[in-house]
């Protein structure tokens, strides 16, 4: 997601691992333009530990960093056990909405806010019907049998919160639904975005019928879906499954998600 209206720049580690803590120092030395570096960090432990220690070392080069730390993920309770929720498909508008007013002319402590703002309005479920293998491994992290289905997994190939026998398309969209409007409860006439993003293996076909079923929810709860989404914006590899997503919108989150942006994969 790297391009006009979106990131600057992003720093990968190897597949599904976190990047060197030397390699975000560098990145954003590279990205400080003098008025700071924002961070934008799905919360898994590796990437928190990289990016705070490439925090602190930029920041006793008086190079000035912002946070956000996107953890949309509700099949993962917060707990004393663990980092807590994960980030996973919500990032897409957390990204788009700050690439935005970046472009705009926002100050950094301005889109501290806004990321922050975006990251209380969205949550996402997922679900896979099949794992998926990392380069030079020979089999896929986690295998189901025919009729099997994974609810809860993340974007790296982990296994989700209950395996279970997988029933028709529109009960595992239900499932998931109502999993993300509970932790999040809507209101009769909020306006939502909706995203159906496919994990890596799922045909677009199956993504708009899996869409039909979420936005006939939407519509039944009295959501006004105002922006929808559905193709392959954080994937998993080859994984067979989706993620849904709700984002409740706002006039200034609309007009963020609107504005132009150009990346290599897909023109806004």
């Amino acid at each position: 997601a790297v391009g006009s209206g979106m990131l600057d720049a992003a720093c990968p580690g190897n597949v599904f691992a976190a990047p060197p803590m030397d390699y975000v120092l560098e990145c954003t030395k590279l990205m400080n333009s003098k008025k700071g570096v924002l961070h934008l960090i799905n919360n898994y432990t590796g990437d928190r530990a990289a990016w705070d220690m490439a925090r602190e070392l930029a920041e006793a080069e008086d190079i000035k960093i912002g946070v956000v730390l996107v953890n949309d993920d509700v099949a993962v309770m917060n707990s004393a056990y663990t980092v807590g929720r994960r980030g996973v498909a919500g990032n897409f508008f957390v990204i788009k909405a700050c690439g935005a007013a970046a472009a705009g002319g926002a100050d950094l402590d301005e889109l501290v806010k806004l990321g922050e703002k975006v990251v209380d309005v969205v949550r996402t479920m997922g679900v896979a019907i099949s794992g998926c293998r990392p380069p030079g491994k020979d089999k896929p992290i986690f295998e189901l049998a025919e009729g099997e289905m994974e609810m809860g997994v993340g974007i790296h190939g982990e296994k989700g919160r209950r395996r279970d026998k997988l029933p028709n398309a529109d009960a595992v969209v239900d499932e998931m639904f109502d999993a993300v409007s509970k932790d999040l409860p809507f209101s009769s006439g909020d306006s939502v975005g909706l995203m159906i993003n496919g994990l890596g293996g799922t045909p677009p076909s199956e993504l708009f019928l899996l869409y039909r079923r979420a936005a006939l929810r939407c519509k039944d709860a009295g959501l006004k879906v105002v922006r929808n989404y559905v193709g392959e914006y954080c994937t998993s590899l080859e994984m067979a499954g989706f993620s849904l997503t709700l984002i409740r919108l706002d006039e200034e989150l609309t007009r963020l998600l609107d504005a132009p942006a150009e990346i290599a994969w897909r023109v806004f």
